[in-house]
């Protein structure tokens, strides 16, 4: 369970930054709420996590998800480049992910 919770918490933290983006320095109340619960959610769900997962994994696991996550939020939908060597860097990053959790 706990890993799930990780990786749900991982996707929030994707939701937090891109509402901390559209928030415009805390100017939209809509995105900058959206920024407050997602990143309680977020925070609460890796704290749960970090009951039974090692801090050094768990946390390097929730900061990865939420990098990758929104790294191609912004390629897909905000119109930021995806060239083949940023594709590549992310594919690191998730290749360390999974290396993490396999050797937990």
């Amino acid at each position: 369970m706990a890993w799930i919770v990780l990786v749900l918490s991982g996707l929030l933290e994707t939701a937090w930054a891109i509402a901390l983006d559209r928030s415009a320095g805390f100017t939209r109340p809509v995105a900058s709420v959206v920024f407050v619960i997602t990143l309680v959610l977020s925070m609460a769900g890796l704290a749960y996590a970090l009951r039974e997962i090692p801090v050094g994994t768990g946390y390097a696991v929730w900061v990865g998800i939420g990098a990758v996550g929104t790294a191609l939020v912004g390629m897909v939908a905000l119109g930021e480049p995806a060239n083949l060597p940023r594709l590549l860097s992310l594919l690191l990053v998730v290749a360390g992910v999974i290396g993490l959790k396999l050797f937990h």
